[in-house]
């Protein structure tokens, strides 16, 4: 039997997504910006669009530094924003609201901790950060100003789903019938052979930014992952299958359907 007050909250959930309408010349103008949408199977589509009217009325949006908030990029936004959630749902961003959006790059005051005990303090310039029970911070740019090989949405929303379990190790909670094992393999492989390929200088199919760390490199392979699908999954089969998994889409197969078969010419992963 439902209570009173779950009757209540659904109450409310409703009312605020009947608040929210978004006009099909808004969809199209958002999504023309988001070419990767197009690698979408039609039904994952629709279920976007519905993921991202319902983010928007449950999250609230924020420009910091004088930023105005127009409803192409709040649209914008919220689309790539709910990709990540396609199979899991918006529980997966529960229990916080904010999403401040800046103009463009922003700073952030860090204070570290040295093996001696000598406090740091320097000022970090960011694309954006995920904070853990907190808002969302991202950035915004022009197309023609934003910074190529970069998806700085997605990449911090999936360090929103890597803390749904703790810190953000690149473990992320996984769904029945995932293997953590296979998992950890995968990844572990994937981001050891990642890292030589950065170290060594090579030209790398993901940012070389997620040889960071664990987390990084599972926030730029899923960054990778939904823009450029068949890349990744010809340099990291096996982070590409568990994604896929993961993710509950095959964005390849997308991506080969607009495009066609893409050039055989890119490294292969290795042990």
């Amino acid at each position: 039997m439902i209570g009173i007050l779950e009757r209540f909250r659904r109450w409310r959930r409703a009312r605020r997504l009947d608040a929210v309408t978004v006009s099909d010349e808004m969809w199209e103008r958002a999504e023309g910006r988001l070419p990767f949408l197009d690698y979408l199977e039609a039904d994952h589509r629709r279920r976007l669009r519905e993921l991202a009217r319902a983010f928007i009325a449950e999250k609230q949006f924020y420009g910091a530094h004088g930023f105005a908030l127009t409803d192409e990029v709040i649209v914008t936004i919220a689309l790539q924003a709910c990709l990540p959630v396609l199979r899991i749902g918006l529980r997966a961003y529960r229990g916080w609201v904010g999403v401040i959006v800046y103009p463009g790059d922003f700073v952030i005051p860090r204070k570290i901790m040295d093996e001696t005990g000598v406090v740091h303090e320097y000022d970090d310039e960011v694309l954006g950060e995920a904070w853990e029970g907190g808002p969302v911070l991202v950035s915004w740019h022009d197309e023609a100003d934003a910074p190529e090989g970069v998806n700085v949405v997605i990449h911090e929303f999936a360090h929103k789903l890597d803390m749904e379990n703790g810190e953000v190790d690149g473990l992320p909670l996984l769904p029945a019938g995932m293997s953590r094992k296979a998992w950890a393999a995968a990844f572990s492989a994937g981001y050891e052979l990642f890292c030589r390929q950065v170290d060594a200088h090579e030209d790398t199919a993901l940012d070389p930014y997620g040889s960071e760390s664990p987390g990084e490199f599972f926030a730029v392979a899923s960054e990778g992952f939904f823009e450029a699908p068949c890349l990744l999954q010809e340099d990291f089969p096996a982070i590409y299958e568990q994604l896929r998994q993961f993710y509950g889409a095959d964005p390849a197969a997308g991506e080969r359907r607009v495009y066609g078969e893409p050039p055989q010419d890119a490294g292969a992963e290795s042990p």
